[in-house]
Parts: C-alpha cells; sequence; structure tokens
C-alpha cells in the first residue's frame, strides 16, 4: 500500500465527508423545505450525483487499497454518474417513464460533479 497515498487520503477524508453530510441533507432537504424553482427542481440533480461520487469513492473514510478502490477511479467514477444521470434524462426525453424532461438538468448533473472530480483528480495524481 502507498502509504504516501493512504496519508494524504486520510488527511482530506473529513473535509470529503463533511462535504457527503453537506450535500445529503441539502439534497434531502429539497423534499421538506419549498424553496421555489430553482430550489425544488435542481438542488437535487446537482446535490444526488456529487454525494455518490464521494460516497463511491470512498473519500470520506480512511484509505483502504482493494478492488473497489482500484476499480473506482476518478475518471471511472465520473463518467459512469454522467452516464448514469443523462441516461436518466434521457430516458425522460424518450418517455419511457412518466417524468418532464428538462435539459438544465443535465446541467445540474455536471455542475457540482465536475468540480468535485477536478479536485479528486488533482489531489489523485499529487499521491
Amino acid at each position: 500500500m502507498n502509504e504516501k497515498r493512504q496519508y494524504f487520503h486520510n488527511k482530506n477524508a473529513p473535509f470529503w465527508a463533511a462535504a457527503f453530510i453537506i450535500f445529503g441533507l441539502l439534497g434531502i432537504a429539497t423534499t421538506w423545505v419549498k424553496l421555489g424553482n430553482f430550489w425544488n427542481g435542481y438542488m437535487l440533480d446537482i446535490m444526488g450525483p456529487a454525494w455518490n461520487y464521494i460516497l463511491f469513492r470512498g473519500l470520506f473514510t480512511y484509505y483502504a487499497e482493494n478492488k473497489w478502490t482500484r476499480f473506482f477511479t476518478p475518471l471511472c467514477t465520473y463518467v459512469l454518474f454522467v452516464f448514469i444521470s443523462f441516461s436518466i434524462e434521457g430516458l425522460q426525453y424518450l418517455n419511457v417513464y412518466n417524468a418532464t424532461f428538462d435539459p438544465w438538468d443535465l446541467v445540474s448533473y455536471v455542475s457540482l460533479l465536475t468540480p468535485l472530480f477536478i479536485i479528486d483528480i488533482f489531489q489523485y495524481k499529487s499521491k
């Protein structure tokens, strides 16, 4: 196991944990609090993929070297969540299920996910 990577990861884990909790609470709060169209229409689309990115990358916990962490590299995780998010919106566009297609959802999905990916990739490469 790369000790430098483990040290760097563990040092930043509390900050990722705080972001994980904040994103989760903000996303869930959209169902509790009505604050207008942006809040209720896009906030969950912004927070959901970002929250899942942190979860799947394991950024909020101690570093562990295993099959999961080797598979869910920053790029793999980013591509996976962009694909899933855009697929959901594509299915809405095709009327596969009862939902409303909104092209701004595509922007919402990547608006926080992309900066998280960039921060993560710089941290990942600097280890």
